[in-house]
């Protein structure tokens, strides 16, 4: 790319009245006869917004980031005196300034630090390339980086240099490819005394360089590079991760439910739907009673496009129509698979081959891009049948009236028919050309800027993804408007996050390293808001993993909060359907599988209380190890800042893993709380010993038995049947061959003897699973413990709606811990016989369910 910077300087304040609002501040620039605009502004307490523009470098057109409205009415502002060259203010404990004796520069500090969280690098902040701009921050080589939504492992992004695009990257190499999937121009910079994130709202393509580029007159620096427009950033600061993650959901929204069975064992293969003989059909049916036979629960079952692959030649894949020789009868086919209690997702692509029969109706009315240079419909190579294949067509355009129409409706049909859900597959939108043109039509784009160029490279590749999921969603919401739509995207931008509630990272590869590298990955992923999500287990690309392999990846995504296995494993033999993954490949290992599955279900209360928790919160499921431990210094050593192997599951699952063949030992690292006692964790496998926190510990892990498990002492964790039951606010007559979800235990986790007068307390939440607007309930236990007894506590939350089918809960005490359970409000607890695990088990009343009563037991 040819760099074309220009950096304007001789700035002017244009400030109408810095008293009465000294958080906005305005300056203007005539540099070089071009009219420039930089504008700082605080829009919340923590938040703030910087653009930088001119006339021929609009704002975004049609930004990820809703313009958001200013709420300062709470906050205690105080204005720094301007200067000719500066201004600032302070805004609760965070002091911003503004100086331009040159370009400007931005700095932001807590008011008790002089240190700078974020400040913009001098005389090159702000600048002018080409049709683009660059940004340059000072940077700080011992902080974490993180975010930027998809990135190869390591998880810590510091010194390295990133594209903000998205591609098709089949079978990527987890450590080195780049770009992934997602276009997400987020970048968190976390350290033990605060953090601080930039976002870009611009669809536009570009670059992070994240210290990887350094120069002798300019040092150690940060810069984000945009291919077209102006600047809209806004800057976030916080103690914690958790705290900025949080605003960054105030900003952009908070991560959308997701159905309950979304949580589940979501089968997948591409083979399956491409089956001639026996077809598809038949094909789909075995592969659910095999599930049957191997005892092995499922809760949907992700169809590939094979479904949608014409009948006749040419043979390629036609979005939104039915193969009816591999389903004959697509709406009596679905209702078997819903009797047998597993739900379907369609993959669905966003371009169409000129065999399409509704590609001159589209291609007619606007609704595919136009190639600039002939002022027709603008066509390319495109994906068609087999691996490798390819043919002549075009990619939707999304900002088409006609386009949008057109796909919301297939989407509503395809939910008519009765498939629950839409895999939107293949929109990473790699167009060849930035300045093919689009529709740009007010109804689809309202806010888009009048008078600005209707080209691709402007309002983003990426601007198509969020416009997909945004039809997507709305055609569910149509056939179905009281039910959650669920969506599952491949590629993302910030915006597609309002209506995809869950991705995954795309086609990766077969390996332990894979395996690895993905959990960085998903951590990334987590800080970025996309939390429901997760990677194809096993991997969709490459040679069939080792029995080995394929246990220990199933038992590390069981303790994930998406777990799908899903491939196509192409190979010279056979590039039309591939080769699978299934759970009973190995039979020397189903029974192991098996059990990983079925532990899976049987914390399905935990896991979905987690996706529950990230909608009311915005904290992700899967969290660095040292999320809520700021003040460990050992959580920012070079090996846990790479985010590999290890990882909290919520607030009491600490997840570890075994990364290599032949290796039964795993090392891993404990945290250590510093404000107050910390109690330590306890090994959830043989021998199930007790550890204190702030040490590495060597934990015992031979491969057909478990990775490391471990718990925090004073956590808990609700759990169910193991099996998949039926969700409550499932009314279907598909839904009744599933048992009810009726049972409720509580696995505890007290210290090994006194907890010297310390109640522990988890709150869990429970809703309908299936709801648009649902009513989520709490529930709390809150325990302490002596060397006799455990006193526990089981309440419901004071504004509970949701109808839980249980009324009491079976407290669950660790392996070896023979203690027993008394109620702390004087209601009886009974026992019940041990498990064959030997663990002590009481039944327990919950309080506010049974008797409507609502007061602490410990008060």
């Amino acid at each position: 790319m040819p760099q074309l910077e220009t950096i304007p300087n001789a700035y002017r304040v244009v400030t109408p009245d810095k008293v009465k609002n000294p958080t906005s501040l305005h300056l203007q620039s005539d540099n070089d006869g071009m009219a420039i605009d930089f504008t700082f502004e605080a829009v919340r307490p923590d938040i703030f917004r910087t653009t930088f523009t001119s006339s021929t470098h609009p704002l975004p057109p049609y930004p990820s980031i809703t313009l958001p409205e200013i709420k300062l009415a709470d906050a205690k502002v105080t204005a720094v005196p301007i200067s000719s060259h500066s201004a600032g203010f302070v805004i609760n404990n965070i002091q911003a300034t503004l100086t331009w004796t040159h370009a400007p520069v931005v700095s932001v500090r807590w008011v008790d630090s002089q240190t700078p969280l974020h400040e913009d690098l001098a005389f090159r902040s702000y600048a002018f390339d080409g049709p683009g701009i660059a940004h340059y921050t000072a940077h700080d080589r011992t902080a974490m980086h993180v975010g930027l939504g998809e990135k190869s492992s390591p998880m810590d992004l510091t010194a390295r240099y990133f594209q903000i695009s998205a591609t098709d990257s089949f079978g990527y190499d987890a450590y080195h490819t780049d770009p992934l999937y997602k276009h997400m121009p987020l970048l968190i910079k976390a350290t033990s005394h605060g953090c601080v994130a930039l976002v870009s709202t611009s669809h536009s393509r570009g670059s992070w360089s994240v210290g990887s580029e350094i120069d002798g007159l300019w040092g150690h620096f940060k810069v984000y590079r945009q291919d077209y427009g102006g600047l809209e950033q806004y800057i976030l600061v916080g103690r914690t991760l958790k705290d900025v993650v949080r605003s960054y959901a105030e900003l952009i929204g908070y991560p959308l439910l997701a159905p309950r069975w979304a949580y589940g064992y979501l089968s997948g293969g591409y083979k399956y739907t491409m089956g001639d003989e026996p077809p598809a059909h038949e094909q789909l049916l075995d592969f659910a009673k095999k599930l049957e036979e191997h005892d092995i629960p499922c809760s949907a079952h992700q169809m590939s496009s094979g479904y949608s692959i014409a009948e006749t030649e040419p043979k390629v894949r036609n979005v939104f129509t039915w193969n009816r020789h591999r389903f004959p009868d697509p709406e009596a086919w679905i209702k078997k698979y819903h009797g047998l209690g597993i739900r379907l997702l369609t993959n669905i692509k966003p371009f169409i081959l000129t065999s399409h029969p509704d590609y001159g109706l589209l291609s007619e009315n606007k609704g595919l891009f136009t190639d600039h240079r002939t002022k027709s419909t603008a066509e390319m190579r495109l994906w068609s049948a087999g691996g490798g294949e390819s043919g002549l067509g075009s990619h939707v355009d999304f900002t088409s009236s006609v386009a949008y129409e057109w796909w919301a409706r297939g989407v509503q049909k395809l939910k008519e028919q009765g498939i629950d859900a839409m895999w939107n597959d293949n929109n990473e939108y790699t167009l060849p050309h930035d300045d093919w043109q689009l529709a740009l039509e007010k109804n689809i784009l309202p806010s888009s800027t009048a008078g600005v160029d209707n080209k691709v490279g402007l309002y983003g590749r990426a601007l198509h993804t969020e416009l997909m999921a945004k039809a997507s969603y709305e055609g569910l919401l149509r056939a179905e408007p009281a039910i959650r739509p669920f969506v599952l995207t491949r590629s993302a931008s910030i915006g597609t996050l309002r209506y995809a509630a869950s991705s995954w990272s795309g086609d990766n590869m077969t390996s332990w390293e894979s395996m690895r590298a993905a959990n960085a990955i998903s951590l990334n992923a987590g800080v970025s808001l996309m939390h429901c999500y997760g990677h194809d287990i096993g991997g969709f690309e490459g040679p069939q993993p080792s029995p080995e392999l394929l246990l220990r990846w199933v038992q590390l995504g069981c303790h994930q909060i998406r777990f799908a296995i899903n491939c196509f494993k192409t190979s010279p033999q056979d590039n039309q359907a591939g080769e699978v993954i299934e759970p009973w490949m190995y039979p020397e290992i189903t029974p192991q599988i098996r059990q990983a599955i079925k532990r899976r279900y049987e914390i399905m209360p935990y896991i979905y209380s987690l996706g529950l928790e990230s909608h009311l919160t915005a904290s992700p499921p899967q969290r660095w190890i040292g999320w809520g431990y700021e003040a460990d210094p050992e959580v920012w050593t070079k090996k846990l800042k790479a985010g590999e192997e290890q990882y909290w599951f919520g607030d009491t699952l600490l997840v570890g893993g075994v990364y290599e063949p032949g290796v039964d030992k795993a090392r891993v690292y404990l945290p250590r709380k510093a404000s107050d006692f910390d109690h330590g964790f306890v090994n959830l496998n043989a021998p199930y010993e007790y550890f204190a926190s702030g040490q590495w510990v060597n934990i015992s892990s031979p491969w057909k038995e478990s990775i490391p498990l471990l718990a925090k002492v004073g956590g808990a964790i609700p759990v169910g049947k193991s099996v998949q039951t039926r969700i409550p606010g499932d009314k279907s007559p598909e839904s009744k061959a599933l048992p009810e979800d009726d049972y409720r235990g509580i696995e505890i986790f007290p210290p090994k003897k006194n907890s010297h007068g310390r109640v522990f307390s988890t709150t869990w939440y429970e809703d309908d699973g299936l709801s648009l607007k649902p009513n989520i309930s709490a529930f709390t236990i809150a325990y302490s413990s002596t060397e006799e007894k455990v006193v526990v506590d089981v309440f419901a939350g004071a504004d509970n709606v949701f109808i839980a089918p249980w009324r009491d809960v079976v407290v669950i005490l660790p392996r070896g811990d023979q203690r027993y359970v008394e109620s702390a409000n004087g209601t009886a607890t009974s026992r019940l016989p041990e498990q064959e695990c030997g663990r002590i088990r009481y039944r327990v009343t919950v309080r506010g369910v049974a008797d409507g009563s609502m007061s602490n037991g410990y008060h």
